[in-house]
């Protein structure tokens, strides 16, 4: 599944968003309504995976990590630091530990960035701040995407 779409949500005072619907129709239907969240390696937000999605990423790390190397181990200890599982309630809402929204600074606003089979949770005003960064973003993408062009498609 691929998500797709920005969505600005409020975050109420125990932690809950409302789940935009545009994004759970765009869930599959064997994800269900459970997800895994936890705070990103490289930025400074959350990243919620539909359940189908983290046991595929799960699936990635136990065929790379050893767990009786010391360094693999701790890999995986912070890798699954702060890490819970939620479940959309009746009104569409998800709870997300007050230890994880405070951690990425999300206390009002937050975005709900699709990307790929994953979900980014912003607090918004870091969020957009990362926008202003175009000239930045098309340099990356000139290093990454314009060297593996293949030119028979061409």
């Amino acid at each position: 599944m691929t998500f797709v779409g920005e969505y600005n949500c409020k975050v109420d005072d125990k932690g809950r968003i409302t789940f935009p619907s545009s994004l759970k129709k765009q869930m599959n239907s064997v994800s269900g309504e459970r997800f895994v969240i936890k705070k990103d390696i490289f930025e400074s937000c959350l990243v919620l995976f539909p359940i189908e999605e983290w046991e595929r990423q799960n699936a990635i790390i136990r065929s790379k990590i050893n767990p009786y190397n010391k360094e693999h181990n701790k890999f995986l200890r912070n890798f699954y630091r702060g890490s819970a599982e939620l479940i959309l309630d009746g009104n569409n809402r998800l709870l997300i530990p007050k230890r994880l929204l405070e951690l990425v600074k999300i206390f009002k606003e937050a975005i709900l960035a699709g990307q790929d089979g994953k979900i980014e949770i912003w607090s918004k005003d870091l969020y957009e701040s990362d926008e202003q960064m175009n000239e930045d973003f098309a340099r990356l993408a000139e290093k990454i995407m314009g060297e593996t062009l293949n030119p028979e498609i061409d």
